[in-house]
């Protein structure tokens, strides 16, 4: 039950962060494409490679702390579900190009980020 709790209230916090910085960089570069779901997902990604490594691989981090941050913070950081509407959509108002271009990027980025991430922290 307590790792319920704790994945619970990491989503909480996970969400509100995808909120605001999704709303930060729309407000930067407009809603034109999903600027603000790629960016959360790629950063999400990277943050999950580097917490991966420090929490899983390096540390002794109590079972309760890692399924907070990585379960339930970066689970509800992170956007698939409205990355896969927001494409659909794209795809609905007849903008395949761009829909595609959203696909390539978010696979391609957050692949990146999350190596970048795992590289990162493995050489600290």
């Amino acid at each position: 039950m307590n790792q319920l709790i704790v994945i619970a209230a990491g989503g909480a916090v996970g969400a509100v962060m995808r909120y605001g910085m999704s709303n930060a960089v729309y407000a930067i570069l407009g809603r034109s494409f999903p600027y603000g779901t790629l960016a959360v997902n790629v950063l999400g990604s990277l943050l999950m490679g580097f917490l991966f490594v420090l929490l899983i691989e390096r540390s002794t981090f109590d079972v309760l702390w890692r399924s907070a941050i990585l379960i339930g913070g970066l689970g509800a950081f992170t956007t698939f579900s409205t990355f896969s509407i927001e494409t659909l959509n794209l795809i609905e108002d007849g903008a395949v190009t761009l829909a595609l271009l959203n696909i390539l990027l978010s696979v391609v980025l957050c692949i990146i980020a999350v190596w970048l991430g795992v590289v990162v922290a493995r050489q600290m």
